[in-house]
């Protein structure tokens, strides 16, 4: 059976940001899929990935790993509709927020602050990561609010892999305080979340 004959399976943990990204491109093209919980160095995941980290994408014989790589198979296999614009210029543009994020905004965000009252290493917020990282976490989110000001959304005026692919941080970083407090009290980018959780794909999703 070639891979384009069976039902894709997303393999991965619900709360990952990256197995979500790549379940709500999934669930916006309308692709039946299933989803195989598993979490990082799990055998299952040591088997495909050689850092044993998630999403993995298995498509009949196809397996993937890194959610760039799955969401580009999905795109060209799933191409309707897009969530890579046609445009260039457009498709350009999804692709710089989408390296912006995973290489500069995704460490800021999650790793560094988010994840430092999520998993802190005594059991309590590590303040003083929190404070360390905050001025960042601000500019961070005062370049997405900045970017959203316009019609809700990264580029252009729909709804695109760029939007995806941020929605799961922010969902974290909006139930941190001074995270919370800083969407709030931005219009913009209040306005962009309220739009994205509204859409099926973000709420059939959310862990």
């Amino acid at each position: 059976m070639s891979g384009t004959q069976s039902k894709p399976q997303i393999i991965g943990a619900p709360f990952s940001t990256y197995v979500r990204v790549c379940r709500i491109v999934a669930e916006e093209k309308g692709i039946a899929y299933d989803l195989v919980p598993a979490r990082p160095h799990s055998a299952a995941v040591d088997a495909v990935h050689p850092f044993g980290r998630i999403p993995i994408l298995r498509h009949g014989a196809l397996e993937l790993y890194e959610s760039r790589a799955i969401v580009g198979y999905l795109e060209a296999t799933f191409p309707e509709p897009r969530l890579i614009p046609a445009d260039p210029v457009a498709a350009a543009r999804v692709e710089q927020w989408v390296s912006l994020v995973n290489t500069t905004l995704d460490p800021i965000l999650v790793r560094r602050y988010v994840l430092a009252y999520m998993m802190p290493p005594e059991g309590g917020p590590d303040r003083d990561k929190i404070a360390a990282v905050l001025p960042q976490v601000e500019k961070a989110l005062g370049l997405i609010a900045a970017a959203v000001a316009e019609n809700g959304h990264l580029v252009g005026d729909g709804f695109t892999y760029a939007d995806a692919n941020l929605v799961p941080i922010l969902d974290y970083v909006a139930r941190t305080p001074e995270g919370g407090a800083i969407i709030e009290a931005s219009g913009a980018l209040k306005a962009a979340m309220a739009g994205w959780a509204a859409r099926p794909s973000v709420a059939a999703t959310r862990p």
